[in-house]
């Protein structure tokens, strides 16, 4: 089991996709979680983690360290500072996209499987197998059937 800092974070993963530019550090995978995942980003000023989303069945939560991220939330966009403390829940309330300047932890309660919806591009993720599909592709129960 593995001793990671979430102030001195081992970044092991990034992106470079065009306004989603960040370096994270799993936290959870170094200290040998198995049911709780733990990740620091590294955000610049207007990079994003991810796009928006929410989750089905994984609770998020997500803890400032550093910076004054802008979180987006299904009630809009509130402008956070170190040592706050967010929730997602489960479900359209749980809805989130987090924008930097600053550096955040976010812990994920890890659950299989999992369904992520993404209001903006009209999809839906599933894992596992890790596939994304476009909500407007979708078919009657008996289609094919």
């Amino acid at each position: 089991m593995g001793r990671p800092n979430i102030f001195e974070p081992e970044f092991d993963h990034s992106s470079e996709r065009e306004g989603f530019r960040w370096r994270g550090a799993r936290l959870g995978v170094a200290a040998g979680a198995k049911q709780i995942g733990g990740c620091v980003y590294e955000l610049a000023d207007g990079e994003k983690t991810y796009p928006y989303h929410f989750h089905y069945a994984m609770e998020e939560w997500l803890i400032v360290l550093s910076g004054t991220p802008l979180l987006r939330g299904p009630d809009g966009d509130r402008r956070l500072r170190a040592g706050d403390v967010v929730c997602f829940p489960t479900g359209p309330d749980g809805g989130h996209q987090v924008t930097g300047p600053g550096s955040v932890l976010i812990l994920s309660a890890s659950q299989a499987p999992e369904s992520i919806e993404y209001p903006d591009s009209g999809k839906v993720g599933v894992r596992p197998p890790g596939k994304i599909f476009r909500m407007a592709d979708a078919v009657d129960y008996w289609e094919g059937e």
